[in-house]
């Protein structure tokens, strides 16, 4: 939980520049939230360019998702249901971030799954990446479909829509975007040579004890790799 509510707002507007700058989000794309502390949430709003933000122009609800602070001509996101909804799911995190990384929305749309054992980054920084069923952005059938994988996974591929990262920070949240749309960015790559190498199950199980090591790992995970990976005496 933020407890400065000045340097949590500059730090968001920050990451939506650098979002816009690495072509995860354009235009009005995208949304970013944190934990404010006694129930609030701070948030970017509604149909602005999170490229051009400034601090503000950001938002505060509360956990109804109802607004209780920012200017009075700005809205909250219309993605606030699924922000709302990894909230309630991980007590744990402090920041959502939602982008629409191109390489990660292009795979969707190909069938193309990042859950594999391609990258030693990606397996003990995100765990298995996986693609949620299209829903309709904005919707409720969107935070249904975030409801049901959201406890166990850092990161989701939102089928044709983008991504779902979440963290102890804003900051982490944004550096497992840059993992899952690099892992996505090399996936296509690899596809192109015709080619797919995944890690053998043993070199799998070594990154595995580091990731729970760093105190990284989620209850029931452990089924997914053995399935995906292969890690199936761990």
């Amino acid at each position: 939980m933020y407890t400065n509510e000045l340097q949590l707002r500059h730090e968001m507007v920050k990451i939506g520049r650098l979002m816009y700058e690495k072509g995860f989000i354009l235009a009005s794309d995208g949304n970013l939230s944190a934990r404010l502390g006694h129930g609030r949430i701070l948030m970017t709003p509604s149909g602005r360019h999170k490229g051009l933000l400034e601090p503000d122009q950001l938002i505060i609800v509360n956990e109804d998702g109802k607004k209780i602070g920012g200017p009075r001509h700005l809205k909250p996101t219309s993605e606030i249901p699924m922000h709302l909804e990894a909230y309630r799911q991980r007590p744990d995190i402090q920041a959502v971030v939602h982008a629409h990384p191109p390489y990660a929305v292009t795979l969707s749309i190909a069938g193309v799954s990042l859950a594999d054992c391609l990258l030693p980054e990606a397996i003990v920084f995100l765990g298995v990446i996986p693609t949620t069923p299209y829903a309709t952005p904005s919707s409720p059938e969107n935070a249904d479909v975030v409801r049901q994988v959201i406890r166990r996974h850092d990161g989701l591929v939102l089928q044709r829509h983008g991504s779902l990262t979440v963290g102890d920070s804003l900051m982490q949240a944004f550096m497992r975007l840059e993992t899952l749309e690099r892992h996505a960015y090399i996936r296509y790559l690899l596809a192109q040579l015709g080619t797919d190498s995944p890690m053998p199950p043993a070199e799998v199980e070594k990154l595995l004890a580091m990731r729970q090591k760093m105190g990284l790992s989620h209850a029931g995970e452990t089924a997914e790799f053995c399935e995906v990976c292969g890690v199936c005496h761990v």
